[in-house]
């Protein structure tokens, strides 16, 4: 018996196959060759996921039309082909993966299931780059002919007939190649003999001869110019191709042409290329051109050197004039280029954290409710806690990086470094160890500098570590705190600096010092001298990071077996000094009130929701801004918005923030993120009146940081007394057509019929808050569907789906008398039905927009119906 799958994989031709969602199912070496894929990497992705997107203007349709192909066929179930589309394949090169533009013919073809449905889509794909580009002779050697000769191009023309269409006549085919030529965007002609006659040219070469036909005519009757001594021989190249059988490429070449015969003489500059058309191992037949004009390109070109010569010649004046301050303005460019890259690497890092960050966050609310979940296993406990210890250490490193983007949300207050520095004296003592001496030295008239000091500790904390390990653990640590001013001539040094009066902070060691080089890359993130395993390489770049978010400068000093001193100027600050900060301690507590949690991430919002739910609270959710206003407007009652920064749609958090206020002038709203960008963070400072949990938290923290603003709305509401919400639009009334209704007084099955996402998941959200079961769908397709497989007591059903109407679904429940309510909800107010149509008795009808009371109202009147 043959083995069917070794005849796939064994193919010559590339074949791969898909499901219905238009995912890899099978891919077989050709395949796999021809697109430098690899089998593991495609099944079970889609088809336009794993597919390189070309953003070339090329051909910008290509996976358009591949796209309707397949559909096609889904469609159809019947083969469909696509005679030539561009699709650019992934190269791996020792330069890394270059994007290389090829062109294919596709072949579609249907695998039904036993129903006659298509269960799976095979596709037989041909490589016609060559074929697009008349490059035959290339064609010949690569496929291995010899002896080419003209009535050989039949195979090849079969071979694009059994893409396109069956057993196609031999001049459709030419007509489809010379349509091929047209597509191309330079100048193609193909000239035969050795008189060079025009035996074919595409559109793009008649503006060069005036639009004359020339089809039939030599070359030197249409380009007499071409013997003009000016133009350097370009006949003689014509007679080497066709005699000697070269192929030449010439670039920006310098050429006279008349456009028309009257015209004078031209200078363009061409890029062209001159090949023989041949048979397989028999004489040249004709010559291939093809060529652009880059006349545009050159000149400019030759301006742009013309204004770079000049502009060298100036710098090269200004060079002389500054001779005498060279050695400075090298510092000076020196000290820029470094800011420069390290404000590059800032970004990059500020990007990575953002995600690590909501990667963290998933892992650990899921590690503490699995904590939660095996008390007694004191082994799988051990190695949650483990994996625990594992993501602090992440969140830290995810700290780091963001404090060296500048992208860490400060708290700062108004503070005075040296009580900071003097209460943390014991913690110093027990970090550096008892061989290595602490001094410290303070200014009795200290100006106050406004900076966070949780953060600012960490700097401190950071520094006198990386001391302590250039000393190798014993030496001499003095930290120097004072006024100073920084000068005009200073910043003209530094040029990053604004002049003025500063808060120094100075950290000496008499370690071994550091050489020039690695002084120069000090504060880059990960870059360290120390051991493999011994550190991170990110202590000094934090430090460098919160000191320029902070508005500050700073300034390191080392020199080889004299140790090293790093300085941080913060600026003064003219306030009086903040008091200290109430920190939340004690043991965590929980709450019943109502919490709105907006989150797009599914994993993030399925773990917070959990972690909240545990904590005694009341959960409604939203996937996006948009959504949360919606439940913000239906008037439930909630206490707080616990909403994440950076979200999608149009709706930002921000404005969440402040519409939520406007309609619950009582509410709190505590935001999250893991990378707050420019949301709620200006000047590398937290906004003011603006509460923030940074991803990733503990269960702990959230509980704490919940409990903490409730508390606080609960003392300001007996304070002041609840403040009245802003009154609500006015909502049409509903519509029906029998006497007033009696409550419902069950929880209700109600079948939603919807395909607007949004508001469908506001409708079962809403629904869900009544008390009520919902099943939702998008189409009177699939709710007749979920009829036949289950019973219930309401249909809920826009008036406009896609397929059938909601009203023609609701006509169909009514008649057949099942005892199922109907709600059509319709965005033209109380008029659903369109003119000339039955009325529907027993329906109510719910205009859109709706609250939830006008929800309630409408299933309590659905219910009371006959």
């Amino acid at each position: 018996m043959i083995d069917s799958q070794k005849l796939f994989d064994s193919a010559p031709a590339p074949l791969m196959a898909l499901d219905r969602e238009l995912k890899y199912v099978a891919a077989n070496q050709a395949y796999l060759n021809a697109t430098s894929l690899r089998r593991e990497d495609i099944i079970g992705r889609n088809v336009f996921e794993v597919l390189p997107q070309d953003t070339r203007p090329s051909d910008p349709d290509g996976t358009r039309i591949l796209r309707e192909s397949l559909e096609r066929v889904l469609t159809r179930r019947m083969t469909d082909v696509v005679p030539m589309v561009a699709q650019p394949i992934s190269r791996a090169t020792q330069s890394g993966p270059v994007l290389e533009e090829r062109f294919w013919t596709y072949s579609h073809e249907p695998l039904l299931d036993a129903s006659g449905n298509v269960a799976f889509i095979l596709q037989q794909a041909v490589d016609v780059t060559d074929l697009r580009s008349t490059d035959l002779a290339k064609w010949a050697r690569e496929d291995g002919r010899e002896g080419f000769s003209l009535d050989q191009l039949a195979p090849l023309m079969a071979r694009m007939s059994t893409v396109q269409e069956n057993n196609e006549k031999l001049e459709h085919e030419r007509r489809y190649l010379r349509q091929l030529l047209e597509t191309l965007p330079g100048v193609v002609a193909v000239l035969r003999g050795p008189d060079f006659v025009f035996e074919m040219v595409n559109e793009n070469y008649l503006p060069f001869v005036g639009f004359r036909n020339i089809v039939g005519l030599p070359l030197l009757q249409v380009r007499p110019e071409l013997k003009d001594p000016k133009n350097k021989g370009v006949y003689n190249l014509f007679e080497r191709v066709f005699h000697q059988g070269e192929s030449i490429s010439m670039r920006a070449f310098k050429i006279n042409l008349r456009k028309k015969e009257s015209d004078p003489l031209q200078e363009l500059f061409l890029d062209f290329d001159y090949r023989p058309i041949r048979l397989p191992g028999g004489p040249v037949l004709a010559v291939l051109v093809y060529g652009q004009d880059v006349t545009s390109r050159v000149l400019a070109e030759a301006q742009v050197r013309h204004y770079q010569e000049h502009l060298e010649e100036l710098v090269r004046e200004r060079t002389r004039a500054l001779e005498e301050s060279e050695a400075e303005r090298r510092k000076t460019e020196a000290q820029l280029r470094q800011s420069q890259k390290m404000e590059a690497v800032g970004k990059l890092t500020g990007g990575v954290a953002h995600d690590f960050n909501n990667l963290l966050q998933v892992i650990a609310g899921n590690l503490q409710l699995l904590q939660r979940d095996l008390v007694g296993n004191e082994r799988a406990l051990s190695r949650v806690q483990t994996a625990t210890r594992a993501v602090d250490r992440g969140a830290k490193l995810a700290s780091q990086l963001l404090s060296f983007a500048r992208r860490q949300p400060l708290q700062p207050l108004v503070v005075n470094v040296s009580k900071l520095v003097r209460g943390m004296d014991d913690l110093l003592r027990r970090t550096l160890g008892e061989e290595v001496e602490l001094e410290t030295s303070t200014h009795k008239e200290l100006w106050n500098t406004a900076l966070d000091p949780n953060q600012f500790e960490n700097v401190i904390i950071n520094l006198a570590v990386n001391a302590r390990d250039a000393m190798n653990g014993s030496g001499k640590l003095t930290i120097e705190v004072g006024n100073a001013v920084l000068d005009e001539h200073y910043c003209r040094l530094h040029p990053e600096v604004l002049p003025g009066q500063y808060v120094l902070l100075a950290v000496s060691d008499t370690g071994g010092g550091m050489t020039p080089e690695v002084m120069e890359r000090a504060f880059e993130p990960f870059f360290t001298t120390k051991p493999e395993g011994r550190g991170t390489g990110l202590g000094l770049s934090m430090v460098y990071g919160f000191v320029k978010q902070s508005g500050g400068h700073i300034k390191l000093y080392s020199e080889l077996g004299h140790g090293t001193t790093i300085k941080l100027y913060m600026p003064r600050a003219v306030e009086a000094e903040s008091q200290d900060a109430q920190v939340v301690t004690g043991p965590i507590q929980g709450g019943t009130e109502t919490i709105l949690v907006v989150e797009d991430d599914a994993e993030v919002r399925a773990t917070v929701v959990e972690m909240v739910s545990e904590l005694g609270y009341r959960v409604l959710k939203a996937v996006d801004a948009a959504s949360a206003l919606v439940i913000l407007q239906s008037g439930v009652p909630i206490e707080m918005v616990f909403t994440d920064v950076v979200m999608p749609g149009p709706v930002r958090s921000p404005e969440l923030a402040r519409q939520a206020r406007e309609l619950h002038p009582d509410i709190e709203v505590l935001f999250t993120s893991g990378y707050t960008e420019n949301a709620i963070v200006h000047g590398g400072r937290l906004d003011a009146g603006v509460q923030l949990l940074s991803k990733p938290y503990s269960r702990e923290e959230l509980a704490r940081k919940l409990r903490q603003l409730l508390d606080g709305r609960q003392q300001k509401l007996a304070v002041r007394g609840p403040t009245r919400a802003a009154p609500a639009p006015t909502p049409p009334p509903v519509s029906v057509r029998t006497p007033a209704p009696a409550a419902a007084s069950r929880r209700l099955r109600v079948l939603l019929v919807e395909d607007d996402e949004d508001v469908r998941s506001s409708a079962c959200e809403l629904m869900d808050l009544l008390g009520h079961e919902v099943l939702s769908v998008t189409s009177a397709e699939e709710a007749r569907g979920a009829m036949a497989a289950s019973g219930f007591d309401v249909l809920f059903t826009d008036v406009t789906l896609p397929g059938a109407s909601g009203v023609d679904l609701a006509r169909e429940v009514t008649e057949r008398k099942t005892g199922m309510k109907v709600i059509l909800a319709s965005g033209h107010g109380n008029v659903a039905l369109p003119k000339g149509d039955a009325p529907l008795e027993g329906v109510v009808v719910l205009p859109k927009p709706y609250s939830l009371p006008q929800i309630q109202a409408a299933l309590e009147q659905a219910v009371s119906l006959p």
